[in-house]
Formats: structure tokens, sequence, C-alpha cells
């Protein structure tokens, strides 16, 4: 079956090669993320090399946005459509699009990927599809890969511009949706594209999935989170703020809210660790959005949040990148990021200017109060990099987009 693609598909290489090693392995792969931040093109992508290195391979391409199958609603439905219209004399890479719009999907992959001729991929825009009674079914026999927009420097690739600072700001201002390929960088074309994206987000996969009945309550707790965003706050001071705009909810209907935004993947949540007492805080936390331009969209691209924004595109960066992600106390003093991958760890301070030099006090003042020897920098939009405050880099944000690793 020969599948035909989009034309021009961007390479987003950093995902394929997490995956291209298990091309072929009855192991089930998943991609997670928030709609349109490109996990259907990168099903394209795989779907292309599949049919260059392995030609005599069959491909069965389910896309659950597609009205052509509007008939598979069930696991029972998917399992055995598969089963009908898989190869009998080669192995099939089976690549399913959306799938937790499939009633009980759970059951139809723990047994396909019980046959050996079946190699199956899949896309999700749910943080838990594979928690709990499926995951344990499935241990060591799939991954999951998270799908994040658009980096910098794809960014970059996708919109064939060169690094400025006026093309960061371009990046600061609409996101990384790769589809803003397609658009012109203006803001009324793209702030309406991406508030449609926003609204398709908050009834297909908030309203609907969970069928929220507050929904008022639910766009005004967005909007909080986009006009605090990278701030500390707890469910219930949420509650209290917005009792105070005559909005009656109580805390943990807060949380549940919360959650399901956070399952969307239209916000992440970030722990607060104590470096002192090796432990997670059980309340307080920040959110960051996982568009900036979605953000900005409904909450508008203000001056006075740049430290925010700031925030946000450095915590984003370093999920794409690969780190776990906290914010660190130690006594008093806040750590914005503490990053580790691979049992190594970065701290990292976020700072719009380092002109003050009380800034300059407290930012790397923070860092050198913790007592280790894991790399340590302060990140900032001032055009300076290459020096150090007392071994502390500091570091513009530019330069840690295009080239921090």
């Amino acid at each position: 079956m020969t599948i035909k693609l989009p034309k021009n598909i961007n390479n987003r290489t950093h995902y394929l090669d997490r995956v291209r090693p298990f091309i072929g392995e009855n192991i089930l792969k998943v991609f997670t993320g928030q709609r349109r931040v490109g996990k259907s093109y990168l099903l394209f992508q795989l779907i292309a090399f599949l049919q260059e290195e392995n030609p005599d391979n069959a491909i069965l391409y389910i896309n659950k946005e597609d009205l052509a199958f509007s008939f598979i609603q069930t696991a029972e439905e998917l399992h055995a459509y598969v089963l009908a219209n898989k190869s009998t004399t080669s192995k099939t890479h089976v690549f399913i699009d959306e799938i937790q719009d499939i009633l009980n999907f759970e059951a139809a992959l723990r047994s396909l990927v019980l046959y050996e001729d079946l190699d199956v991929y899949c896309t999700g825009s749910n943080a838990n599809l594979l928690s709990g009674d499926i995951a344990g079914h499935l241990s060591g026999r799939y991954i999951e890969i998270a799908v994040y927009s658009l980096s910098y420097t794809e960014f970059l690739d996708f919109h064939k511009l060169s690094d400025s600072a006026n093309t960061l700001d371009k990046y600061l201002k609409f996101g990384g949706l790769p589809y803003l390929k397609h658009l012109p960088l203006e803001d009324a074309i793209v702030f309406e594209y991406l508030k449609n994206i926003y609204n398709t987000i908050v009834y297909r996969d908030i309203i609907n999935r969970y069928s929220i009945r507050n929904i008022p309550f639910l766009e005004q707790l967005v909007l909080f989170l986009a006009g605090h965003t990278g701030s500390l706050f707890s469910a219930k001071k949420i509650s209290d703020f917005l009792k105070s705009q005559r909005v009656n909810i109580a805390p943990n209907q807060v949380q549940v809210y919360i959650h399901h935004l956070v399952n969307a993947f239209l916000v992440h949540k970030v722990t607060r660790y104590d470096l002192v007492g090796k432990r997670i805080f059980e309340i307080g936390e920040k959110y960051y959005f996982e568009n900036l331009g979605i953000r900005n969209g409904i909450w508008g691209y203000r001056l006075e949040d740049r430290g925010k924004i700031l925030e946000n595109v450095v915590y984003n960066h370093l999920l794409y990148k690969g780190y776990a992600v906290q914010v660190g106390i130690l006594g008093e003093a806040e750590i914005d990021f503490i990053a580790e991958k691979s049992g190594e760890k970065q701290y990292l301070q976020v700072a719009l200017s380092l002109n003050e030099p009380q800034t300059i006090v407290r930012e790397f003042g923070n860092l050198k109060k913790i007592n280790d020897n894991y790399p340590k920098t302060v990140i900032t939009l001032d055009s300076f990099h290459g020096n150090t405050y007392e071994g502390i880099v500091a570091m513009d944000l530019r330069t840690f987009l295009l080239f921090w690793e």
C-alpha cells in the first residue's frame, strides 16, 4: 500500500533519530504532544523512510481525523481492521493517528503488539495515553516520544529565515507550530489561526473528553495561567484570587481543571525541588505554556510580559533537548530551573537584563549558593556571551537556543 504524502515535509531529525533504532521491532512506538505540533508529519516522515528503505513491506495508515476512518470507533473495530488489511507475506508497518479518539484503544494495542509481523506506531494528544493499566501490560514493549513545538533552529529552517534579533522576536511572539510556515507571519493572520487551534484543544481534548460543564471558569483559568506564566502558586491561591473576581470555585475543582489542561499539553506543570532537604514540595508549582504563540494569542504579546516569555521559552527548550526540569528551592532563594538528563544536572537562572549591579548579584548569587560542581548558567536577553561571573556562565538567549545541549 502506497501512502500519498504531503509535499515538502521538513525533516525533524531530532525525533526521527530517537525512533530509528526501534523501526521494525515488535515494540509500540508512541508520539504524544499537543495538537498541531507535528505528530502526523513525523508519521509521514517515517512512512517515506520505510517506503524507500523497505519497499517490499506493507504500510497501513489510519487517521482518526479523516472521515474515511470514522467507522473505526472501538478497540474491536480497530483490531479487526488491522488484521484484515495486514500483509500475509511481509511485515506490516501500522500507523494510527490520534488513537485516543478510539474507544478502549488500549485493548487493541495490547493485542496488536503480540503479532510478530506488525510494527505499530501511533500518536495521541493526551498525556495519559499510556498511563495505568496499558503501561503495565506493555512494560518493556513500548517507547513514548514527547513531541514539542518547533525549537528556534527548527523555526529558522521551516521559515527559511536567518538568525537575528527580529527573527527571535517573531519566534517569541508566534511560537513554533509547524503550520505557520504556510502563513504570512503577520499578527492578525497568525493569531487568528492560533486562537482556532486553542479552541480545538479546549473543546475537543478537554471539554468534550471530560464532559466539562463550567466552561466559563475553564476559560478564565487559562487566562489566569497566561497572565501569571511562570508564577508560583497553588490551587488555593488561584481559588482565592478568582473569589476576589466573584468567581466562586473550590481549590479541589481548580486542581481537576488544571490537570485536564496539563493532560491536553496546553500547559506544563513544573514542581519545586528542595535542594537542601532533597524532596519535592507537594504544594506550589509553576506552569508554562507548551506553545508561546497560543499563549500570546489569547492573552496578548505585552511588553511587561517579556520576563515571563523569556522563562517560558527557556523551559520549553530544555524539554525539547530532553531534560527533566524542576524549580529549585535553596532556603529563601529560588533557582529558576534544575535540568537533569542522563544523571547530569544543569542549573539555570533567567533574567531580562544584567545591566543593574543588584540584578547581577541576585541572579549569580543564587547559583553561587549551590554547593556542587554541576554547570551553572544565567540566561538573559542581553546581547552578551563569552564571559563568566566567578565561574558562572552568562549566556544570551539566542546563543542558548542555537547551541545549548
